[in-house]
């Protein structure tokens, strides 16, 4: 199972295994404090489309249609994060995005189930 989550949202033995999918450290947060089992800052979308996005929802469609262009030159990060959920049973993405109906979580996630 893999889920997705804010990393300011509290721990939770439910989570799992915790990789952060940000680029960016999140902003207040100590490494302790994050709880975090892996940073796979790899796969979360490049510097210039997380820029251009700049959480504007107005771009929402067209942010999530260029990273999921990104992610497909991704292919063995996507498959490490299928194995990684293979091996831990429960893995959580977690990312920092105020908006959580408007982030890469959602959509990293969506291109996860489809493989």
């Amino acid at each position: 199972m893999i889920q997705i989550k804010r990393i300011y949202d509290p721990v939770d033995e439910e989570d799992g295994y915790r990789i952060l999918i940000d680029r960016l450290w999140p902003r207040g947060f100590s490494k302790e404090k994050a709880c975090i089992d892996l940073w796979m800052k790899e796969v979360a979308p490049s510097s210039s489309l997380r820029k251009w996005y700049h959480h504007e929802i107005d771009n929402w469609e067209e942010f999530a249609n260029r990273y999921k262009e990104e992610l497909t030159e991704k292919r063995m990060l996507l498959m490490d994060l299928m194995n990684l959920e293979k091996e831990h049973k429960k893995v959580t993405l977690l990312f920092s995005a105020k908006d959580p109906l408007h982030n890469q979580a959602i959509i990293l996630l969506e291109v996860l189930r489809s493989l």
